[in-house]
């Protein structure tokens, strides 16, 4: 079996990953747009057995209801995010895992991290959930959100009360 062949079946017997007609595979536990690349989906002469993750993420501009946020709070976020983000290829356990590139591209934020296939699909998810988690924390308070941050904020809330309730339970 090829390292091809195993990125391949790795991702697809993933509980977290589905197979896009286009060969990508994309993460099913993510409200962003979040696909990974094999080797054999790569064009440009990647060694068997890479792969590459791929997060889109929203601008804070692009999930705020109602209103344009600043300027300068937009770039100031962006610039929080970025640097918060420098570091997202450290969650992965290859030890070839390359530093992220990011950037803007419209009303998004684009985030590459490329890695060995081995463990590939724990790899990509722990760089797709850093990734979120990540976005979610850089959420500006004081603005009404649609989605996906809604979605988001209302989960976060939800475990938080269901903590909140378990922690009065015990005592």
């Amino acid at each position: 079996m090829t390292d091809e062949t195993r990125a391949r079946r790795s991702f697809e017997t993933h509980d977290a990953f589905e197979r896009r007609e286009t060969g990508e595979f994309v993460a099913t536990t993510t409200p962003f747009d979040a696909t990974v690349r094999t080797a054999d989906e790569e064009s440009d002469g990647e060694t068997d057995g890479d792969a590459a993750v791929t997060v889109r993420l929203p601008t804070l501009d692009a999930v705020v209801a109602g209103e344009t946020v600043a300027e300068v709070v937009e770039d100031g976020w962006y610039e929080t995010l970025e640097r918060r983000l420098d570091d997202v290829h450290t969650v992965a356990q290859a030890d070839d895992a390359t530093p992220p590139e990011i950037g803007r591209e419209g009303a998004e934020v684009v985030l590459t991290v490329s890695f060995s296939t081995t463990p590939a699909p724990e790899d990509a998810l722990a760089v797709v959930e850093y990734a979120e988690g990540t976005w979610v924390q850089g959420i500006v308070p004081g603005y009404d959100y649609r989605e996906p941050a809604a979605g988001l904020i209302d989960r976060a809330r939800q475990n938080y009360d269901e903590g909140e309730e378990g922690t009065r339970e015990r005592r």
